[in-house]
């Protein structure tokens, strides 16, 4: 019998392909795109047939997933740990950039165009909602008193994306701003787009974090 938070020699063998299987995925993603990821070409790469490699892997989209699942919970305890000494959206931003310059291809598998006819299990939304908390936390703490705008008064009634949080209107609409803006900027450096323009990217994420809402 196997003691409680030991693996078996079998157990562990299979972490490690699964592992494997997983960084060869990478691979692909970085090459070609994750909506060109092959099951039997990385089966080819290992030195396996398709069907021993489908023990571990049953289709494209479980790999997908657990590749998408990595990438949003490695998302979340960046965000967490940015969080530790308390909510602050600026720390947060940083520590998106962070994780965004550290490995873009995770990031625009997650934030990218989406892998057509992928759709994401229940327990990824809820990690990406988790995500979001962090940040709706963040952006309560800079509450205040102010008459809500046009824009406010409409996300008070649509507010589905909050996933139950109690942020007022005005921190609603500074987690949005916030999640376009940094999003933005990430997604065309990390794309290229600002190659050869002759401004450093930092500089240009910072202006914008600083032009966010301040209450």
């Amino acid at each position: 019998m196997v003691e409680t938070g030991t693996k078996s020699p079998r157990e562990r063998y299979r972490t490690q392909v699964r592992a494997e299987i997983k960084e060869r995925a990478w691979e692909q993603i970085a090459t070609a795109g994750a909506s060109a990821l092959s099951l039997n070409a990385i089966a080819k790469q290992m030195g396996m047939s398709g069907p021993a490699l489908y023990r571990y892997f049953a289709a494209r989209d479980e790999l997908i997933t657990e590749l998408i699942r990595d990438a949003y919970r490695s998302l979340a305890d960046t965000f967490r740990a940015a969080s530790e000494s308390g909510p602050d959206h600026v720390a947060l931003a940083h520590a998106l950039r962070g994780w965004a310059l550290d490995d873009p291809h995770r990031y625009f598998l997650i934030y990218g165009t989406p892998v057509p006819g992928y759709h994401a299990p229940d327990d990824i939304t809820a990690i990406a909602s988790e995500i979001m908390t962090t940040l709706l936390d963040a952006c309560t703490a800079l509450a205040s008193g102010s008459p809500a705008t046009p824009f406010e008064t409409h996300l008070e009634g649509h507010r589905q994306w909050a996933d139950g949080h109690p942020a007022p209107p005005a921190a609603l609409r500074r987690a949005l701003t916030f999640w376009t803006r940094m999003h933005g900027v990430l997604s065309l450096e990390l794309a290229g787009h600002f190659t050869g323009m002759g401004f450093d990217p930092a500089l240009l994420f910072a202006a914008e974090l600083d032009d966010l809402p301040a209450h």
